[in-house]
């Protein structure tokens, strides 16, 4: 009689283990809280490496820092440590929005891809075609935010001389210029530069997969590829997959960084158009003019998206009341 209740109860574990694992509100709406944090993280850790990041790629070959290090050496000196965070104000509260609508809407578009069914596992080409439509999708909050902080980051001059007040000053003059939707000016570069979200997340997924694969040892070489040994911590998984992910894509998709932040702060009204930039660039600097600011915003990607990436799974867990997901 107990063998058969036991087998039973085998038999009922199994059915259970194979029944679809059903997405719930919690689950559609975790991503865009745990985004939030994200975005705040990327904040504090990332905004002085954009600055000068920025502040290189526009101002080229020609402009008046001689490297990152001669950038980020000069606006200290020149406008003090404060300078590092201009236009911070608006990404504070943009960041935390942008990274709510990108990994919220990532979320989504990953149950999107498994049929609401979170057992079923996505291969890396879905995880970056829900990273393609994260990208798309956050572009839209994405541009009149990367304008505003763009034109604040560019802009030496103090006191009287400023082209630009703050913020709102900024708004003004591009609705001024542009019309109503001035805030969206740029947004087809904005989506061509998202469009590599899909490396961004495929990669990440490539890389967490890797690293779950490897088990810590009490010996050298302390990480082999055999099951002796403890895996890595997940929150560790998520800090280096991030990090390395981020790297990746920055490395794809630099040049056409470069491009959209010409592009977008070139004098209003524009007279060349994002296409056009392409070959306006190498006309004027050749091959390495779209690769100006690599270096600092190489390694600014690599702390701030870990962190960032780190902070969203560990919020995702909490809210989600999950080990992993």
């Amino acid at each position: 009689m107990g063998g058969v209740q036991a087998a039973q109860e085998e038999s009922a574990m199994a059915a259970a283990a194979t029944q679809p694992h059903m997405a719930t509100a919690r689950d559609r709406v975790a991503g865009f809280a745990s985004g939030i944090a994200s975005g705040a993280t990327k904040l504090l850790v990332g905004h002085p490496f954009d600055t000068v990041k920025i502040r290189c790629q526009v101002e080229g070959g020609h402009g008046r820092f001689k490297g990152p290090i001669d950038c980020l050496l000069g606006t200290v000196r020149n406008e003090g440590a404060r300078a590092l965070y201009k236009g911070a104000s608006i990404p504070l509260f943009g960041w935390a929005m942008m990274d709510a609508v990108q990994l919220g809407s990532l979320s989504n578009y990953r149950l999107l891809l498994q049929g609401n069914d979170k057992s079923r596992r996505l291969e890396h080409f879905e995880h970056g075609l829900a990273g393609l439509g994260a990208g798309w999708t956050v572009a839209l909050v994405a541009t009149p935010v990367e304008l505003i902080k763009m034109r604040l980051q560019m802009q030496y001059a103090s006191g009287a001389a400023r082209t630009y007040r703050g913020p709102v000053d900024v708004v003004r003059h591009l609705t001024r210029t542009y019309g109503t939707l001035g805030l969206w000016h740029g947004l087809h570069a904005t989506m061509t530069q998202r469009s590599f979200f899909f490396f961004l997340w495929g990669s990440y997924n490539v890389y967490s997969e890797w690293l779950r694969s490897l088990r810590v040892a009490a010996a050298p070489p302390f990480v082999t590829h055999t099951m002796d040994g403890r895996p890595l911590p997940e929150k560790l998984v998520n800090f280096l997959a991030g990090g390395m992910a981020a790297n990746t894509f920055w490395t794809l998709c630099y040049p056409v960084d470069v491009v959209k932040n010409r592009y977008m702060t070139q004098p209003d009204p524009s007279s060349i158009s994002f296409r056009a930039m392409f070959g306006h660039l190498y006309r004027i600097e050749g091959l390495p003019g779209f690769f100006r600011g690599f270096v600092p915003s190489f390694i600014r990607s690599f702390p701030t998206n870990a962190s960032a990436i780190f902070v969203w799974e560990s919020t995702m867990r909490l809210i989600k009341g999950e080990t992993r997901h």
